[in-house]
């Protein structure tokens, strides 16, 4: 008799990124020795406090243009595409299954205006 795996997908199950993310995937390295805090502080005064919508988190936002840096992805389209399906990147970001993804416009103005002038990349990475 032949079974159908479709039924499977669509069922609803219980499961935690953590538990499905390797010990030893090079991400998790990352994170244990790069303290990504100090973002915070760089980027605070670029915020308006009082004004606007709700900020994507800028630690996420600079995450998501280091692992298109780390992982050799240049476009930001395929970096969002990428984080979308990618249950190491949704770790490494705190991204649950259901969390939606920034937009790849929102990752590139990021990129463009507020990490450039900051020196992050500089810090981090020389």
């Amino acid at each position: 008799m032949l079974r159908s795996n479709r039924d499977k997908q669509q069922a609803y199950e219980f499961v935690s990124i953590e538990e499905l993310v390797p010990q030893d995937h090079l991400l998790r390295k990352v994170d244990k020795y790069i303290d990504f805090s100090f973002i915070d502080e760089k980027v605070r005064p670029l915020y308006c406090t009082d004004n606007g919508r709700p900020a994507i988190d800028p630690i996420v936002l600079f995450k998501m243009i280091f692992l298109g840096y780390f992982y050799g992805i240049r476009s930001e389209r395929q970096l969002e595409r990428e984080i979308q399906t990618n249950l190491a990147y949704r770790w490494f970001l705190g991204l649950g299954l259901t969390d939606n993804v920034p937009d790849h416009s929102t990752i590139s103005w990021n990129r463009r205006t507020r990490f450039k002038d900051t020196g992050i990349f500089q810090e981090i990475l020389w």
